[in-house]
């Protein structure tokens, strides 16, 4: 079997790693993916893009990268996009009026329960499989035989969870993925390290990113220890900074305490207030609500990112509480993804 895949995203590609794992041997990925995986059409880093403003600098080259990815599915056998729904919705809807008979799995669904609930039409009527990672998230589909509830993929890809709460003297630092994150984040993170000495600060980088790259948009990280094993040294750390993102939920699942820090260019910022209506940003505190529960960790967005803030949640977090937590989280969630989904891929 040809399977066309579309994952952009760093964390698609983690997920997509795993899924592999359990397709046949004769199931080839072509398409976009990190090149450890296969001969993607392009280097995964070449599409990384945040926010609003990046995404129109790159809109000539994402029309030709659709043309390219619709040539390509007339001979393959299936489809599959995962995540970054402002390429893969007209992607999916392009490849559908092409191939109306092709099958198209989405897996990693856009987070239309948040805003832009328009989308569920687009995906129930351009996609014949819809695999959700989040258990309320079918409740807004209509077509309920096309929407299946497969498990949370972080659940796969994590094989060891805290069984007690540890003083390791170890805090973990994760300034996101994106070059904007790291360069938003990092300047706080190194002052942030100071103000907690007698303490191992521990740098986790992607493991994609070279020397260069990481001298680039880091600076000086010479105070730090550097890891670029996130589920490690996160089960290691007692306690970790992230960058609101899927690190989030991976250390919460984990059982490491953290608190969740985001700072985006302004105008991003304010087009997203204006359409995304929820209380939280944080996943793990985006489920708790659902389940009628008080938010698991404290998350500062954009000015309130400082110092002070940060120092002062690490300092009077309940560990014990946010520990305990992590538990309910862990059965909230169920079982891991990447089996179910590709029985769906190869049935």
């Amino acid at each position: 079997m040809k399977l066309l895949v579309c994952a952009m995203e760093t964390s698609s590609n983690i997920h997509l790693k795993e899924l592999k794992q359990h397709l046949s041997d004769d199931v080839e990925l072509v398409g976009v993916f990190d090149k450890e995986l296969g001969n993607p059409l392009y280097d995964l880093t070449a599409l990384a893009i945040m926010g609003f403003v990046d995404a129109l600098k790159k809109l000539r080259f994402f029309f030709k990268l659709r043309d390219e990815l619709v040539e390509l599915a007339k001979d393959c056998d299936k489809v599959l996009l995962m995540d970054s729904s402002g390429f893969n919705l007209p992607l999916a809807k392009k490849l559908h009026e092409t191939y109306p008979k092709k099958e198209i799995i989405y897996y990693i669904l856009p987070q239309a329960w948040a805003w832009k609930k328009g989308r569920v039409k687009k995906l129930e009527k351009f996609c014949t499989k819809l695999c959700s990672i989040i258990p309320f998230e079918k409740e807004i589909y209509l077509d309920k035989n096309k929407i299946t509830y497969v498990g949370h993929p972080l659940l796969d890809e994590i094989h060891n969870f805290k069984e007690e709460l540890t003083q390791s003297g170890k805090i973990a630092f994760m300034p996101g993925s994106r070059k904007t994150e790291i360069k938003n984040h990092m300047p706080i993170f190194k002052e942030l390290a100071k103000k907690i000495p007698n303490k191992e600060h521990i740098l986790i980088i992607p493991a994609k990113f070279d020397k260069e790259y990481i001298e680039k948009v880091y600076g000086d990280i010479s105070s730090f220890t550097i890891s670029t094993q996130a589920h490690k040294t996160l089960q290691e750390a007692e306690y970790a900074f992230i960058c609101s993102g899927t690190a989030t939920l991976e250390a919460a699942l984990i059982g490491t305490p953290f608190t969740l820090s985001y700072i985006a260019k302004k105008f991003d910022f304010f087009i997203g207030k204006m359409f995304v209506k929820l209380n939280y940003v944080g996943l793990a505190n985006i489920f708790f609500e659902k389940m009628g529960k008080n938010a698991i960790h404290k998350e500062f967005l954009q000015e309130d990112v400082n110092i002070e803030n940060l120092l002062e949640d690490y300092k009077t977090m309940n560990k014990k509480l946010f520990f305990d937590n992590s538990k309910i989280l862990r059965e909230y969630l169920q079982n891991g993804s990447s089996k179910n989904v590709a029985k769906i891929i190869q049935n």
